[in-house]
């Protein structure tokens, strides 16, 4: 039961896919469009409403997709778009939309655009990327740095300049101040609208606009100049976030509310909260979602969580909706970073904030990180920086079953498989009733059911509790209860001001269902509770 008064992007739950570790179909080793289609029916039984599909477009894959050399069809390895069309019509039959990953900072070095642009620069696509000329000693045009490391600018020999890329090499800067560049895009979005996709997860969309007299960035004080980590040295005050960004933003905007019920959303790391904040746009005319991912920062405590949410909650205009990322394939997975004690306690806390909640495949299982050897590395976040930097450990192949490869592949996977797979994977859970896998299932479901939590309002109470987060979640006349315990010790919190009585609905352990005292409620160690009120 959700308000019809809210969009399906706001009451529902977005399932991230990261396609080449999900499933493969076809026994090549590599996930694909057709291992979506034969799981489709898992993610019904666990209740999300919405796949993001991170990119499944052509690419060299020097960055795993996101270096695209063509906007508008399908990498051979994940299939075709007569595959993704039987996906999108497969997943919409069964009440799932489909979001897709559209990359607009950058494109491949293979994309015929920038072959064409380096070709000449009397090139009629020259313009269409940031091409600057040497300082008179030779060196880069600006003191800009690559997120992936190194400097952010290379030489071209055959033209004589400097091209721009904020990642890779391989991953050169569009000039989103051509009119060209602009035009042509909005095409891009056009083509996957017009084929039904529900919406877009735009990739790092505040980098696209850069300051426009290239002036260099300063230095964070106190920065380790040494480090292969340059881009942690800088304040990027003129390579990304630039108020321009927000112009195109809306255009974007724009053009996606004409097609009925689809989503923006954005990849948005702009500091300080202000300033992420802004990404919603004056009339909420920017992204529905600006991927809100402050919790993925703070230490597994109660006092922090709590501000964070604060914060949010403070800094988001009237009428904005909030969201919550927990997990995505950028960061270490929950069981790995805050301890597999604490992965019930995130699922809940996810489920039951006022928001949309993102959930990063395989998080529903509990997976760890898996063990990447360096000589099975990829990640170029890791070659190039550092292997503490690579973030192949949080994609490694989804855990189906016990059987050789995780029951993802028939085949040596391209990732080696977390350890542990034959207790933690989907077939094991699915037959255990108080897995971690049907605790999200019961999470998803109560959610979907219950206005007050998918769409009621949020009330922290008990705010001077150490160790226990507590809020009220409340709409058309419910009022439940969400309490959570950070700690490893039992506690026991007093709520005696909501009245006598309450009913625990959920637990993280999958208790039944009984009713408790208020004024006395006992938590287990790193347990969270639901109760109606």
């Amino acid at each position: 039961m959700t308000s019809p008064s809210f969009a399906w992007w706001q009451t529902g739950v977005i399932y991230q896919i990261y396609p080449r570790s999900f499933y493969d179909a076809n026994g090549d080793g590599i996930g694909d469009l057709q291992g979506i289609i034969d799981r489709l029916d898992y993610l019904v039984t666990l209740g999300v409403d919405a796949i993001w599909i991170s990119p499944i477009y052509p690419s060299p894959m020097a960055d795993f997709g996101y270096d695209v050399a063509d906007y508008c069809d399908i990498h051979p390895i994940f299939g075709d778009l007569a595959t993704f069309d039987c996906l999108l019509a497969e997943a919409h039959h069964r009440g799932i939309r489909v979001i897709l990953d559209f990359v607009p900072n950058h494109t491949s070095d293979r994309h015929p655009w920038f072959q064409e642009s380096r070709a000449s620069r009397d090139s009629a696509r020259r313009d269409w990327y940031i091409w600057r000329d040497a300082k008179p000693d030779g060196s880069a045009p600006n003191n800009w740095v690559s997120m992936f490391g190194g400097p952010a600018w290379t030489w071209d020999e055959a033209t004589g300049q400097y091209y721009l890329h904020l990642f890779l090499k391989e991953q050169p800067d569009l000039n989103w101040r051509n009119p060209a560049v602009q035009s042509a895009m909005l095409e891009v979005l056009r083509f996957w609208l017009d084929r039904g996709v529900d919406g877009f997860r735009m990739d790092v969309v505040g980098f696209i606009m850069k300051d426009e007299q290239m002036r260099d960035n300063p230095y964070l004080p106190g920065a380790d100049l040494q480090s292969l980590d340059r881009w942690a040295q800088q304040e990027h005050r003129h390579d990304i976030d630039q108020p321009e960004a927000h112009d195109m933003i809306r255009t974007f905007r724009q053009l996606i509310d004409s097609y009925p019920d689809r989503v923006v959303i954005g990849e948005i790391w702009a500091e300080p909260r202000s300033r992420w904040a802004d990404y919603y746009g004056q009339d909420l005319s920017e992204l529905n979602l600006p991927f809100n991912f402050a919790l993925m920062s703070q230490p597994w405590q109660a006092s922090a969580i709590r501000a964070s949410v604060a914060e949010l909650e403070a800094s988001i205009p009237p009428g904005a909706w909030p969201n919550y990322v927990l997990g995505s394939h950028d960061k270490p997975r929950l069981a790995s970073r805050f301890g597999p004690q604490a992965v019930r306690l995130a699922a809940m806390l996810l489920l039951t904030l006022r928001g949309t909640p993102t959930l990063y495949n395989g998080e529903e299982l509990g997976m760890a990180n898996g063990d990447v050897p360096p000589d099975r590395m990829q990640d170029p976040q890791g070659l190039n920086i550092g292997p503490d930097k690579s973030r192949d450990p949080y994609r490694t192949p989804f855990q189906w079953s016990a059987a050789p490869y995780a029951g993802f592949s028939r085949v040596e996977p391209w990732l080696p498989v977390a350890d542990g797979h034959e207790a933690v994977n989907a077939e094991a859970q699915n037959q255990d009733s108080r897995s971690v896998l049907n605790l999200y299932r019961q999470l998803i479901a109560l959610r979907r059911r219950t206005p007050a939590l998918n769409g009621g309002s949020y009330t922290p109470i008990l705010t001077e509790l150490e160790h226990s987060f507590v809020y009220l979640r409340e709409a058309e006349g419910q009022r439940y209860l969400v309490a959570l315990n950070f700690s490893g010790e039992a506690q026991t919190i007093g709520a005696s001001d909501l009245g006598e009585t309450g009913q625990v609905l959920l637990t993280t352990n999958l208790e039944s269902p009984h009713d408790v005292t208020l004024a006395a409620i006992n938590l287990g160690a790193n347990e969270g509770v639901i109760i109606m009120i």
